[in-house]
């Protein structure tokens, strides 16, 4: 069941993040069982990496918490289409649920250096379980989006 408390959370994770220069306007939210087991924001400037998307950060502190690689029964609520990367590290965790808000198409307009290739062209391509859920809560993300081009200093990559 899509809850919008989830994404709320995902919300504000993204906004900490860009509010702290930390890096681009995006947050994750991994839930089971209608429970938050992880959250967190992208922190690509802050950690001088590139890897450290809001979905990677949050797979990772999920796997630690339930000291497992396998996320089995796990949804992960994010502000932005996962890029290529975080959509891999998904269907590898085997979350199996994707809930998102803004596309990889909004974020490739403001700059950020995207490859266009959408979540569900790539669950095609792979032939990945994972079920995907676009556009929840997209006007909330979109605002965060524009909240992020207001900045006076912001960077993309």
């Amino acid at each position: 069941m899509t809850n919008e408390k989830f994404m709320r959370v995902a919300l504000d994770e993204a906004h900490a993040g860009v509010d702290g220069g930390d890096g681009g306007p995006f947050g994750a939210v991994i839930v089971k069982n209608e429970k938050i087991i992880a959250q967190a924001h992208n922190t690509v400037l802050k950690d001088h990496d590139p890897t450290q998307h809001a979905e990677i950060k949050a797979i990772s502190e999920a796997s630690r918490k339930l000291g497992n690689h396998d996320l089995s029964g796990c949804e992960i609520y994010t502000t932005t289409e996962p890029c290529t990367m975080c959509f891999s590290a998904i269907h590898w965790a085997k979350i199996d649920r994707l809930i998102y808000g803004t596309t990889i198409n909004d974020v490739q307009r403001l700059g950020f250096n995207e490859l266009p290739i959408p979540a569900e062209k790539m669950k095609e391509l792979a032939s990945s379980p994972v079920k995907i859920e676009s556009g929840f809560m997209k006007d909330e993300c979109l605002k965060l989006l524009d909240h992020w081009k207001s900045l006076p200093e912001k960077k993309t990559y």
